[in-house]
């Protein structure tokens, strides 16, 4: 049971970046972005690549980011320049970034064992490998989580969230909506570049499948955190994103290892997935009825 909530926890903090970007598209620019699951595949696949070539993995993995905001700013463009819906943006961009992912690995899949890793130093240092990322994921965490919050907190996040909220009075107020869609997207897919990064390096390797069911999974860990903490405060809400995801790995960890087929695992991810969205109507449906009974 504490391996497999240490592993519940090590891969929870690096998944955690990809629930942070999810939050961003999906609840304060209110796009749903669907491009995750392609920019995750750029991310892994840069970072292996680099990391391969011998290229330092810190520097390896912030040319990740880069590539996967490439990625952002491509769907924002179709979405803003060309009035493509959102949604069909980001499948565009998912699929031509299983091509170019695979150009850029120039294989199926890069291996990047017995190379040193953004992990390695701390593995180095006597930890063992899953505290090595439990370690990073907590500092890196706070670090780019804190970025990410005083972001929010500048004129220019305001106006992205102002955006998010009602696009037609950011427009009156004289916001270029269009600039932040694209800004936002160029960010929420940074975010999801780094997590397919260190996903990539804590397991050792990238493939084009590595980026399967990213959106489910940052959908997931962002909906239970609003279902089991249901805060206002922005700064709290960020801390509950990556609760949320060390649950929703922890949630996948106890099934696989009560003996449900991984087969199913996609299965189990949609029905997760639907019952959270649920429980807020279910639970106001039920104060509803407490109401009326009470009266």
């Amino acid at each position: 049971m504490f391996l497999i909530l240490q592993g519940a926890v090590s891969l929870g903090l690096l998944w955690a970046f990809l629930a942070l970007a999810v939050h961003l598209s999906f609840r304060v620019l209110e796009r749903p972005d669907l491009s995750v699951e392609g920019t995750f595949i750029l991310g892994a696949g840069t970072a292996a690549s680099l990391i391969y070539a011998g290229l330092n993995p810190f520097f390896a993995t912030f040319a990740a980011m880069g590539v996967g905001a490439l990625g952002g700013f491509v769907t924002g463009f179709l979405h803003t320049m060309f009035k493509i819906p959102s949604i069909l943006a980001g499948i565009l961009t998912m699929i031509a970034s299983w091509s170019i992912g695979l150009r850029i690995m120039g294989r199926p899949l890069v291996s990047l064992l017995r190379i040193p890793t953004v992990f390695t130093f701390l593995e180095n240092m006597g930890f063992s490998n899953r505290n090595a990322v439990i370690i990073f994921g907590v500092g890196a965490l706070m670090v780019m989580g804190t970025l990410l919050y005083c972001f929010y907190g500048t004129e220019v996040g305001a106006a992205l969230r102002a955006t998010g909220n009602n696009q037609q009075m950011a427009k009156a107020q004289g916001v270029n909506t269009n600039a932040m869609i694209m800004l936002g997207l160029m960010v929420s897919n940074g975010f999801v570049g780094l997590a397919g990064a260190l996903v990539a390096q804590q397991r050792g390797a990238a493939s084009l499948d590595i980026g399967d069911g990213a959106i489910v999974f940052g959908l997931a860990a962002v909906i239970i955190a609003e279902v089991l903490f249901p805060v206002r405060r922005f700064w709290v809400r960020m801390i509950t994103l990556v609760a949320g995801s060390v649950l929703y790995r922890l949630i996948i960890a106890l099934v696989l290892e009560l003996g449900m087929p991984p087969t199913d695992l996609r299965l189990f991810q949609a029905i997760t997935v639907a019952v959270a969205l649920t429980l807020p109507l279910i639970s106001k449906r039920i104060g509803k009825a407490k109401g009326r009974r009470a009266s």
